[in-house]
């Protein structure tokens, strides 16, 4: 089916971080109370067409900081060849690699991430750093990529001065769509977020998000933040519902 126009009506929320009186909250509601849920390896064709199996692992995740790099190094280590079917490969040869512009990000082995185990090796297809994490009791986020345990949820900050001498940092939570990916993002053959096959949640995305959202703005912003998605669920018409949450419901909710 075709991916549905992610430039639709959308209703958004502002309000103050109330761990931080120095920064304000911008959120998409039509992303957070849409149906959204990944479907790696279950009907999910990949972003390119003759990389059906890599999901958007195909293109490796670049690391936000050193920080970031640094968890998912301790995390690398506690991968056994049980877990990683790249496991020599990654211990022999480095896991991290260098772009064309620098800066730093998981080595691409064989057209995909090294952490991408492929169809038919006995620990499970996915990700190696996910399938551990799950199967450790550990929350993927605490060992992944930021990238990776972000989408499909994309946060951006801009200082916004209020004409009065004073200024709030403003942190936006919106839609993980192709332009967050860059000009690349565009030649994608398929992509998740708006696409109605990926729109088969039984519980909205602010719910099953729940952890990553907490981590992204913090538990006292996620606890404002969830009566204000039940409310727009309540009170919003089909014009501010996510097109493609719209579609796969059969313009009807479920929730």
């Amino acid at each position: 089916m075709p991916e549905t126009f992610v430039q639709a009506p959308r209703a958004w929320v502002d309000f103050a971080d109330p761990a931080d009186e120095g920064q304000r909250l911008r959120c998409d509601l039509t992303w957070l109370t849409s149906g959204y849920r990944c479907i790696f390896g279950a009907g999910c064709p990949g972003i390119y067409a003759d990389r059906p199996d890599d999901g958007c692992c195909t293109l490796g995740a670049h690391f936000a900081d050193p920080a970031d790099e640094q968890r998912v190094a301790e995390a690398m280590r506690r991968l056994g060849v049980n877990d990683w079917q790249l496991h020599a490969e990654g211990r022999s040869h480095g896991w991290v690699e260098v772009d064309d512009e620098g800066e730093r990000k998981t080595r691409i082995v064989d057209g995909a991430c090294i952490f991408l185990n492929r169809p038919g090796f006995t620990g499970g297809t996915g990700c190696a750093l996910h399938t551990w994490a799950l199967a450790n009791d550990r929350q993927p986020l605490t060992i992944k990529p930021d990238v990776c345990w972000q989408l499909p949820i994309r946060r951006r900050y801009r200082d916004v001065d209020r004409g009065d001498g004073t200024a709030y940092l403003e942190i936006t939570i919106e839609e993980y769509d192709r332009s967050g990916w860059g000009a690349g993002g565009h030649d994608f053959d398929w992509y998740c977020s708006s696409a109605t096959e990926a729109h088969v949640a039984t519980q909205p995305l602010y719910r099953t998000y729940a952890a990553e959202l907490t981590e992204l703005i913090g538990p006292a912003a996620y606890a404002v933040l969830v009566p204000l998605c039940e409310q727009h669920l309540a009170t919003s018409d089909l014009l501010t519902l996510h097109p493609a949450t719209r579609t796969a419901a059969g313009e009807s909710m479920s929730w």
